[in-house]
C-alpha cells in the first residue's frame, strides 16, 4: 500500500514525462545513490570494492553500450570487447603522448576514438542485418585484437605487450585506494547511465526503436537509415570505450589486449539477454547476475569442503548461463528487468486483484 501514486497530480507535460514519475521511485533511487556514494565506501571492505562492485559497475556500463545498439537500435554485435580495447588503448596513448592530459579528458577522447572505429565497422549494417551483421562485428573483434598485438606503437613497443598504468589523479585527487576508485567509477557510470536514459527517450532514441521494430516502415516515414544506424554504433562504441578505459586503468591497473577477448564480448551479450534487452535497468541487473554467480558458486564449493572440484564449478557456471539464456529467450525475452516491472505493477495494485 505504500507504493501508490494516489494524490500525486501532474499539472504539466514536463512533470508527466520525467524519468521517475512516481515519488516513491525518486526517493528510492536517491536513497540508493546516496548509500552507494557515502555508506558503501565507508563500510565496504577492499575485496568488496575491488572484486565485486567496481567490476559490476564497469560491466554495467559496457552492457549499457551494447544494449543501446542491440536492445534499442536492433543491430546485433559480437564485438563489444574490441571497442572496449580500443577505448583502453586510445586512453593510454593520449595520456602517454599528451603530457599532463587529465584522466577524464583522456577517457572521453578514448571513447570518441572507439566511436569512430565503431562507425567504421557499423557501415555494413546499411546493407546487412541479423546474423550476417553479427558475423561482421565478430570480424571486428578478431581484427582489432590482432592489430593491438601486432603493431607495437599501440603498446609503446612494450616487449610483453602489457602496459602498467601509472598513478591516477582526478582534479588533484589521487585514485590510490579501492574506495576512491569505486567512487570515481560510480560517478562516471551514474552520469553516463542518466545520459543514456535521456537519450533513448529523445527523438533519436525513438528513431532507434523504429528501426529496430521495422526498418522498412521507419525509412518510409522519413527516418534516415544511415544516420540512425551509424549513430547507434557510435554511441554504443563510445560507452564501451569508456568502460574499457575504466576496466584497464581503474580495475586492472594494466592495459592488456587479452582482457578484451571474445569471451568478454559474449559475457556482455549474456548480460543484456539475462538482464533485459532494450532496458537501462536490465544492463545493471544482468551485470550483477554475471558478477555474483561465480562468487556464489565458489562459496557453495567451499561450504562443501572440497567435495566439488573447481573445474566442475566452472562448467556448472557455463551450464547455468546457457540454461538461463534459453529460459529467458523462451519464457521472458525481456529478462530480469521485465520481471521487476511486473512486480512493481502488482505492488501498485496490492491488495486489490489485478
Amino acid at each position: 500500500m505504500f507504493y501508490r501514486e494516489s494524490g500525486q497530480f501532474k499539472t504539466s507535460y514536463r512533470a508527466d514525462s520525467v524519468i521517475f514519475p512516481i515519488l516513491q521511485d525518486r526517493l528510492f533511487v536517491g536513497a540508493l545513490l546516496l548509500a552507494a556514494l557515502v555508506v558503501v565506501p565507508a563500510l565496504a571492505s577492499d575485496y568488496l570494492l575491488s572484486g565485486i562492485l567496481i567490476p559490476f559497475l564497469v560491466l554495467s556500463l559496457a552492457a549499457l553500450g551494447l544494449n543501446i545498439l542491440t536492445g534499442y537500435a536492433g543491430q546485433l554485435s559480437l564485438g563489444s570487447a574490441a571497442f572496449m580495447a580500443v577505448g583502453a588503448f586510445a586512453t593510454y596513448n593520449f595520456m602517454l603522448r599528451i603530457p599532463g592530459l587529465p584522466l577524464i579528458a583522456a577517457m572521453l577522447l578514448g571513447g570518441l576514438v572507439a566511436a569512430v572505429v565503431g562507425v567504421a565497422f557499423g557501415l555494413p549494417s546499411l546493407r546487412i542485418k541479423g546474423f550476417y551483421l553479427a558475423v561482421a562485428t565478430l570480424a571486428a573483434q578478431f581484427f582489432i585484437e590482432w592489430a593491438l598485438t601486432k603493431f607495437g606503437w599501440f603498446t609503446n613497443y612494450s616487449s610483453s605487450g602489457v602496459i602498467s598504468v601509472s598513478e591516477l589523479q582526478v582534479f588533484g585527487i589521487a585514485l590510490d585506494t579501492p574506495a576512491s576508485k569505486y567512487v570515481f567509477t560510480l560517478l562516471v557510470v551514474a552520469v553516463l547511465a542518466l545520459a543514456a536514459k535521456n537519450l533513448v527517450r529523445s527523438g533519436l532514441g525513438r528513431a532507434w526503436m523504429a528501426v529496430r521494430d521495422m526498418d522498412v516502415a521507419a525509412e518510409v516515414i522519413g527516418i534516415p537509415m544511415l544516420k540512425t544506424k551509424l549513430t547507434a554504433f557510435a554511441v554504443s562504441s563510445f560507452y564501451c570505450g569508456v568502460a574499457g578505459s575504466l576496466w584497464a586503468f581503474v580495475l586492472l591497473g594494466t592495459v592488456d589486449p587479452q582482457a578484451f577477448d571474445l569471451h568478454r564480448s559474449f559475457q556482455i551479450l549474456f548480460m543484456i539477454i539475462i538482464g533485459g534487452v532494450g532496458s537501462i535497468l536490465g544492463s545493471f541487473l544482468g551485470a550483477a547476475f554475471i558478477v555474483l554467480l561465480p562468487i556464489v558458486l565458489n562459496q557453495a564449493g567451499q561450504l562443501l569442503h572440497g567435495a566439488v572440484s573447481t573445474s566442475f564449478l566452472s562448467n556448472l557456471e557455463m551450464m547455468i548461463f546457457g540454461g538461463l539464456i534459453i529460459f529467458f529467450l523462451i519464457v521472458e525475452p525481456l529478462g530480469l528487468a521485465r520481471l521487476w516491472q511486473i512486480a512493481k505493477e502488482k505492488l501498485r495494485l496490492w491488495p486489490f486483484p489485478h
